[in-house]
């Protein structure tokens, strides 16, 4: 292992633990993903002893300001490319109504037993005595070779005791493409109701984390399947299950959902389109209705839907800002462009789909791109080939128009001195109408044109020119 230690910050842990005569282990995630092959740059080290007098030695030989956090009993400092944390060896107990646990100081096989999984266990040695010697009391190698995510202890008390345990173990499953031990699956089951004890930002946190993984229907299924998803996003888990009437069903839009997730995951490592991804047919159950002689439909899911996605952002402690009216406008628009690639393409139709998704077009397209999820292939060969004519239209469109983030050639205070005239509703009909002028291919999206049409509105409407615009 110790091929594994050349970055100097280890030389110098090496020589404060020999000065302070402690042991000291690098350990955790640093440790995991050399097994892996992962870079990393975060290190977290456990002392046998004061983790924070020891980080401070080690700040103070490195020339290095060392933040210290005494509630929690952590350091850390950064030096050149890393992040090290420091802490002492400590074992730990829950209260049944709390997953912050009572800490005392421990041995380095007390703080291995508290770690969340055998993958997270393993430990290296920085002090002098056995220096490089992996320490693996739980077969975390073998755990990391077979890919699988098991907890050092029994894992019932070990998701009872910190309940956002169970949303790691997903999410690790999710980021690594491990499996997790059918024993670790039970306890979680067991322990659902637990997870309301955790703060919404915590759980949270971890579903991002799952959402920003390579392919996160690795994570929305275990979700899913351990019945978490039912409490922590109940809209996602409503979208579950076919209903048929009169031998017509339609599909699930759960697994759906859950390929278009990872559709867009190969084009973007974007949160926010892969959000929209989730929630572009969220609305589907409540907008569900049967008709006969037709079957199944979902008319207005995503009007329904775009309405959905503050309600949801909120309870889940998303972003109330810009992030959210994205998500919102996707959701809003992301039919539009399969419309559009289904039948005859006018340029009134691309100017409009232009004014409402401005800069957010490439996103928009992304996303009706991997909501194509049928079996057939020619299909989907028809859907992609009718998308790049669509795309090629938009481009040629916006060339010739300028639509996309438009802003008005003409606008209300052009037009109230035009016909000296103040604020009010002919403001507003004269805007619209040169707005809808453009749109619809009347006149360019120029000045001069649009001048001459306020012009001949105002005098329909009864107004006089009294000033020139120019």
């Amino acid at each position: 292992m110790k091929q594994h230690l050349q970055h100097p910050v280890f030389s110098v842990i090496s020589k404060i633990a020999a000065s302070q005569n402690v042991q000291a282990y690098a350990i955790g995630g640093y440790v995991r993903d050399i097994f892996l092959n992962r870079p990393s740059k975060d290190i977290d080290i456990v002392v046998l002893g004061n983790g924070i007098e020891f980080a401070e030695a080690v700040g103070a030989h490195l020339g290095v300001k060392v933040a210290v956090y005494k509630n929690f009993g952590t350091a850390m400092l950064r030096y050149q490319d890393v992040e090290v944390e420091f802490v002492g060896a400590r074992k730990e107990s829950y209260r049944s109504d709390s997953r912050k646990p009572i800490v005392e100081n421990g041995t380095l096989e007390d703080d291995q037993k508290r770690r969340d999984f055998t993958i997270n266990a393993l430990a290296i040695t920085l002090h002098a005595a056995n220096h490089g010697e992996l320490v693996n009391p739980f077969n975390g190698i073998a755990d990391l070779e077979n890919k699988l995510i098991k907890t050092p202890l029994n894992p019932v008390e070990t998701f009872s005791d910190d309940p956002l345990r169970m949303m790691r173990a997903i999410r690790f499953a999710s980021q690594l493409n491990f499996r997790i031990d059918d024993e670790a699956i039970a306890a979680i089951k067991s322990n659902l109701q637990r997870i309301k004890i955790v703060s919404q930002e915590r759980i949270t946190d971890e579903l991002n984390k799952i959402i920003l993984s390579a392919k996160p229907s690795i994570g929305f299924n275990y979700l899913f399947d351990t019945g978490l998803l039912h409490i922590i996003f109940p809209q996602m888990a409503a979208l579950y299950g076919v209903e048929i009437v009169n031998g017509k069903g339609h599909k699930d839009n759960f697994y759906h959902t859950l390929q278009v997730l990872d559709n867009i995951c190969e084009n973007t490592d974007d949160l926010w389109l892969r959000w929209a991804a989730i929630l572009h047919d969220i609305a589907k159950p409540p907008t569900k209705r049967f008709e006969p002689g037709h079957g199944w439909t979902f008319h207005g899911h995503e009007d329904k839907g775009a309405r959905m996605v503050p309600k949801i952002f909120a309870q889940l402690k998303l972003p109330l800002n810009e992030k959210m009216k994205l998500v919102q406008k996707l959701v809003q628009l992301h039919l539009r462009p399969i419309v559009l690639s289904q039948s005859i393409v006018t340029d009134s139709a691309v100017r409009r789909l232009l004014f409402e998704a401005g800069d957010d077009i490439e996103g928009l397209m992304m996303l009706c791109k991997a909501d194509v999820t049928t079996k057939n292939e020619y299909k989907v060969k028809k859907y992609r080939q009718n998308f790049e004519l669509v795309q090629q239209k938009l481009k040629d469109v916006e060339e010739r128009d300028q639509i996309r983030n438009w802003q008005p050639p003409v606008t209300g205070l052009d037009i109230m001195q035009l016909f000296g005239i103040k604020e009010g509703r002919e403001v507003g009909i004269i805007k619209n109408k040169i707005r809808e002028a453009i749109l619809e291919g009347e006149i360019p999206n120029e000045r001069q044109a649009a001048i001459n049409y306020t012009i001949a509105v105002g005098t329909q409407i009864g107004l006089k020119v009294v000033a020139n615009t120019n």
